[in-house]
């Protein structure tokens, strides 16, 4: 077992001259607790050790310990007889997805976190080797985490995501709540800062979209959107006389105003006409109104057929509802959108890799390049918390921290 496990360290990228450090502090957790080393520790019993160990060790020493003990419970789990002959209970676990479902449309969450959601579930699955779900545990969801973070090493914030989206599964579908028992080893947090486009790039970057795809772009930018939240505009989002964009549903199910640039009110209009033209094409069609967002549908049953719920940025084909199954008018898809953005990035010659959501970080730095305060940027990108808005800081100047290279000064 000792051999397989400092096989498994070096596997997962331990140096070597810290493998020995492992091993001794699982062979004296076990001693501690009186356990056979085949068998896992729950974690109680971690924090028990950990606790008497810390009279006699450093900080960083019981974090080499805790981390050693963590590796070696996800070490035993995957490698466990049982696990690994393990039968599929696929008419409980099918339950399980449609009981889900039904979970997260009752909490009228959106489909794009249904979808995410059920990939996570279907990777969880997976990893336990389709064990029967009554018997699912807090440690087989600890274990999965440790691998994202030690295996797959994805970002603190997916790793998050896939926390989030099994606990939800554990709580309201199989009602068990498990977030005390769940000690994983954590994806380390990475700042990255975010892609900012230049004027003169974004001003290159527009010359290589027309149509529809420019407008959308350049609004994006101009009002400081997501990409969801730009496709997702309706007719009545628009206000021209206040010259400003009602953000619905955004990102936590917030509404938010933000500013509608002057400049593309010429534009705008022509694309309400376009809007107008296939809206009064479907009507006299008898196509179903467009979706409605949460339990409007069920209160309003005609109001999906009006002109100010139709989309600014329709599709120009009728699609299939994922979740109802009715087929009727879209928005334009934002993979589309995407798709079409890139390629102008590329024509362009911008080096730098941006994406749609480049605008909406470049809209923020602009701002406050221009002299307009932290509180007011906040409030247009709809951030809950100013520490997140802070990282615009970072880059809004040329020279932020005020210092001359001595290169410049000869």
């Amino acid at each position: 077992m000792k051999d397989e496990y400092c096989k498994f360290l070096k596997e997962r990228g331990i140096k070597q001259k810290y493998i020995p450090y492992y091993v001794k502090w699982v062979k004296r957790c076990y001693g501690f607790l009186k356990k056979p080393s085949r068998k896992t520790i729950g974690n109680n019993d971690r924090e028990r050790f950990l606790k008497e160990v810390s009279k006699m060790y450093e900080d960083w020493q019981i974090n080499q310990a805790d981390y050693a003990l963590k590796l070696y419970d996800y070490f035993l789990s995957v490698n466990e007889p049982q696990r690994k002959n393990r039968t599929g209970h696929e008419k409980e676990w099918s339950a399980v997805v449609e009981d889900t479902v039904k979970v997260l449309r009752l909490k009228r969450r959106s489909f794009r976190t249904e979808q995410t959601y059920l990939k996570w579930l279907k990777r969880f699955k997976e990893f336990v080797r389709s064990k029967n779900p009554s018997m699912l545990e807090g440690s087989d969801l600890q274990n999965f985490l440790t691998r994202l973070a030690v295996i797959d090493k994805v970002s603190a914030s997916t790793q998050n995501q896939a926390l989030n989206a099994i606990l939800f599964v554990y709580r309201h579908v199989l009602q068990k709540d498990i977030a005390n028992e769940v000690n994983a080893i954590r994806a380390k947090e990475k700042r990255r800062l975010p892609v900012v486009l230049s004027r003169k790039e974004i001003e290159m970057i527009f010359a290589y979209l027309d149509g529809v795809y420019r407008l959308m772009a350049r609004l994006t930018y101009g009002c400081g959107l997501r990409v969801s939240e730009c496709v997702r505009l309706r007719i009545k989002d628009i206000d021209l006389e206040k010259n400003v964009v009602i953000v619905r549903s955004g990102k936590g199910d917030h509404d938010r105003i933000t500013i509608l640039p002057e400049s593309l009110e010429e534009d705008l209009l022509l694309q309400i006409d376009a809007a107008r033209y296939l809206f009064e094409e479907d009507r006299l069609k008898g196509v179903p109104g467009v979706s409605l967002p949460g339990a409007l549908a069920r209160k309003y049953p005609t109001a999906g057929q009006q002109w100010g719920w139709f989309w600014l940025f329709p599709a120009r084909s009728l699609s299939v509802d994922p979740r109802t199954n009715v087929v009727r008018r879209h928005h334009i898809h934002s993979a589309t959108f995407q798709r079409v953005f890139k390629k102008a990035v590329k024509e362009a010659g911008i080096a730098k890799q941006a994406s749609v959501h480049s605008l909406r970080h470049s809209f923020a730095t602009h701002l406050l390049e221009n002299g307009y305060d932290i509180r007011t940027v906040q409030e247009l990108l709809g951030h809950k918390s100013v520490q997140t808005t802070m990282i615009y800081t970072h880059i809004a100047k040329k020279n932020i921290m005020g210092v001359k290279s001595p290169l410049d000064l000869y």
